[in-house]
């Protein structure tokens, strides 16, 4: 029986997969998401059976339960095969010290674990898109790594074109490139503002069907591939189980530190958890932005301004998942928006609170100062002469935080993105730059294309807010350089 989605916010909507996928974002503004019911549950031999496969089988194993009944077995294979070729993405599990373990998931093309799910994405859309004859724009927000990886999975496919959105002065200049050096199908958008003004415009040009109608003359055109896009979150569920293939367990299963800027990690993992993966605790290892950790705490969720921390990918103050992680646990939160004219009023509004005791069972959420991450980046390196990204420094130091007086169990952080990304960060933290990845220096001597957002932001006291000027100025110019 195939899986149903329903939007986060309007629980009468109910598709497939491919209607997810293609919609990208779910009626009322909400996300796609399937019930806690209809999650598959792998037995334990199974898992275990993972101990000897590659990436791709273990893809294969976790997401054939949720996609079995819409992609033919034989083709899901290939397409996973493809998209976690080892030759192009590869996946490295490292012991660390003592039973801490170190998955690197920075190995793919654009050096961040953004490539896993932006492979798997961009061949189920091409998939279902030749199949049906159709064409797509695909609309990205990202916080640094997401639009690399997105614009380059999506780079040069013939039924797809890709706008990715990504905040001014908020992503160093090797993330920048990666983006707006492919040119081709790729146009990136520089936006005046933080990523929660980028996110907000990607939701706004995604939910207006009149505008896809009057200007492309199809109400359908734009997709997400944002961890919005259910096709960005369910291949996050596979690497949980892949980095439980390689480590040494004894049956207490393992912890897992999860750095975490949208959720959609840390999602993942708890979806993982659901599937019958033995997960103790998912550590939600947050920078400054710690809005998530003073919910669990207190009871309530107040968005405040982004706070700007060496982690960039991660400067998020109201992430997008945190409505399906909300929804998993019996509760709901949403945006206030103006019932007219749609914009949004109100920022993190709950009406049903999750079922916390379940939650604080589940995950802890560990908050890293902007200070720590430099000292952890030069403790580890100097300790174990192991260099760590700042994404990666704030999940080891959740870890080292979390098991202070706990029982040491085996235990996984998940390193999201190459140090080389970072070297300003880098030289700070330990005295050097970091040697570069080659993919990324190859783009360091390109010619750059970049349309601007230039329109001010509103200001607020929670925060920025995206202004009606910048939607109207995103819409026109996605019109013009679209339309060309």
């Amino acid at each position: 029986m195939a899986i149903e989605y329903y939007s986060t916010n309007n629980y009468e909507e109910r598709v497939n997969f491919e209607t997810a996928l293609l919609n990208g974002i779910a009626s009322n503004y909400g996300l796609y998401m399937f019930s806690e019911k209809s999650i598959p549950v792998l037995n334990y031999e199974t898992i275990l059976k993972m101990r000897g496969m590659s990436y791709a089988q273990v893809a294969f194993e976790v997401l054939k339960p949720f996609l079995v009944n819409e992609i033919p077995e034989r083709i899901l294979k290939d397409l996973l095969e493809a998209a976690y070729d080892e030759k192009e993405i590869k996946t490295r599990v490292e012991h660390a010290t003592g039973r801490t373990y170190i998955m690197w998931l920075s190995g793919g093309p654009t050096h961040s674990f953004k490539d896993y799910a932006a492979r798997f994405y961009a061949r189920a859309l091409e998939f279902f898109l030749k199949r049906r004859r159709e064409k797509k724009i695909v609309i990205v927000a990202t916080s640094g790594d997401t639009g690399g990886a997105v614009a380059h999975a999506l780079y040069g496919l013939e039924n797809i074109r890709c706008v990715v959105f990504y905040p001014k002065r908020f992503i160093t200049e090797e993330q920048r490139r990666q983006m707006t050096t492919l040119k081709g199908n790729v146009y990136a958008f520089e936006v005046n503002g933080d990523f929660d003004i980028c996110q907000a415009l990607a939701k706004e040009i995604l939910s207006d069907k009149s505008y896809a109608q009057e200007v492309f003359g199809d109400p359908f055109i734009f997709t997400s591939a944002n961890s919005i896009s259910i096709g960005r979150l369910l291949p996050q569920a596979v690497y949980p189980f892949f980095g439980y293939s390689r480590i040494e367990d004894d049956g207490l299963g393992f912890i897992a530190s999860v750095p975490s800027g949208n959720f959609g990690n840390m999602m993942g993992t708890v979806i993982a958890k659901r599937m019958g993966l033995p997960v103790r605790k998912i550590l939600c290892a947050l920078n400054e932005n710690r809005e998530f950790l003073d919910f669990l705490k207190e009871g309530r969720y107040i968005v405040k301004p982004t706070v700007r921390s060496p982690s960039s990918a991660m400067n998020v103050s109201h992430p997008s998942n945190l409505a399906r992680l909300f929804d998993l646990y019996g509760g709901h939160i949403y945006d206030e928006r103006d019932p007219e004219t749609g914009e949004i009023k109100r920022r993190g509004v709950i009406d049903r609170m999750p079922d916390m005791e379940r939650l604080r069972m589940d995950v802890e959420a560990i908050s890293i100062s902007n200070e720590e991450h430099y000292k952890t980046i030069k403790e580890v390196y100097e300790k174990l002469g192991i260099l760590l990204d700042p994404h990666g420094a704030v999940g080891w130091k959740a870890l080292d935080k979390y098991l202070e007086g706990v029982h040491d169990f085996p235990s996984i952080v998940y390193e999201t993105a190459d140090p080389g990304k970072f070297p300003q960060v880098i030289k700070e933290a330990v005295g050097f730059e970091p040697q570069i990845p080659e993919g990324i220096r190859m783009r360091m001597g390109l010619e750059e294309r970049i349309f601007k957002i230039e329109s001010e932001p509103n200001p607020t006291c929670n925060g920025l807010k995206v202004s009606k000027e910048q939607v109207r100025e995103a819409k026109r110019k996605i019109k013009e350089v679209l339309e060309e």
